[in-house]
């Protein structure tokens, strides 16, 4: 199950639960406005070559003259679930602190939209973004990309595709809980059969809807699974957070233990008991507030 709801989460169920209740209000534009605090636009970007139009949600602090940071967030799902409003609430309470806009991505989604449709939707966001910065009020040399589960694991992807690419010069990547390699093999991974939103049977589901067969062979791209790079040299610093009861766990920290080791920056954060998603499920508790305290200090000591 996902979710904890009552469908069974299979590649033959993701229509169903795609129209079952969100436990999570989707936010309104009132909500994203924060009475006030934040324009919201939304504009179409071309999407990749022989591609739909990509649509772009745009918060920007309201009434500030001067060009300001942005975060250019990928909501997570699985890559299945989720749109441009996913996750969004928390990357604007720190927009709203630290004077930032956040543009947010409404990518194609698997299983009908397989890799490399997904990252290179939000590839395309992300450079037309930093192409038309002015007209957005944004700094285009202070750029983060970032999202949490799948849309963690996207944004490490982009910061792959914009090196390789000599693509947009992004200063920092923001990966919570990112959902990084496709064989599912990890003790974490493993640990959690059975147990959590977020298990080793869903976490299988996810890939497979994603890559198809090609799925734990040897032919799968960087650019889908971001373990799979075998150069992480060259990246924008990464703060990498995940709590030690989830799937994700060890590739993570491996992630992370791989970007020191090709001589890069990154803030690893291993919260302890912390479940797949706890700082949206449980927004009050003090771990929850711990983690989202450190995001929002990392973002802070980037952006000075």
């Amino acid at each position: 199950m996902m979710g904890g709801g009552p469908v069974e989460f299979t590649l033959a169920t993701i229509p169903a639960i795609r129209q079952a209740p969100s436990p999570f209000p989707v936010p309104t534009l009132d909500d994203l406005r924060r009475g006030g605090a934040f324009e919201v636009t939304s504009v179409q970007a071309p999407g990749p070559a022989g591609a739909p139009d990509i649509s772009l949600l745009i918060c920007r602090p309201a009434g500030v003259t001067v060009a300001v940071p942005a975060l250019y967030h990928i909501h997570g799902g699985g890559m299945m679930l989720g749109d441009n409003r996913t996750g969004v609430p928390g990357m604007l309470n720190h927009a709203q602190r630290l004077q930032m806009a956040v543009v947010s991505v409404e990518y194609r989604l698997a299983p009908e939209t397989p890799h490399p449709g997904p990252v290179e939707d939000c590839y395309a966001g992300l450079a037309w973004t930093v192409a038309h910065a002015a007209e957005l009020g944004i700094d285009p040399a202070r750029v983060i990309v970032g999202g949490g589960s799948a849309g963690g694991g996207l944004s490490a992807a982009v910061a792959l595709l914009a090196r390789d690419r000599g693509g947009p010069a992004l200063i920092g990547q923001l990966l919570m809980c990112p959902m990084l390699d496709d064989r599912n093999e990890t003790p974490s991974s493993w640990q959690m059969t059975g147990l959590g939103v977020w298990d080793h049977a869903a976490n299988e589901v996810g890939w497979t809807a994603l890559l198809g067969d090609a799925r734990g062979g040897p032919d799968v791209s960087p650019y889908a699974a971001p373990a799979r790079a075998a150069d992480l040299s060259g990246l924008p610093p990464a703060f990498i957070d995940v709590g030690s009861a989830e799937t994700f766990r060890d590739e993570d920290v491996a992630y992370a233990t791989r970007i020191w080791r090709a001589g890069g920056s990154a803030e690893l954060h291993v919260w302890p008991g912390g479940f797949h998603g706890f700082t949206v499920a449980a927004p009050d508790a003090a771990l929850s507030r711990a983690a989202v305290a450190a995001q929002l200090s990392w973002l802070s000591r980037l952006l000075v």
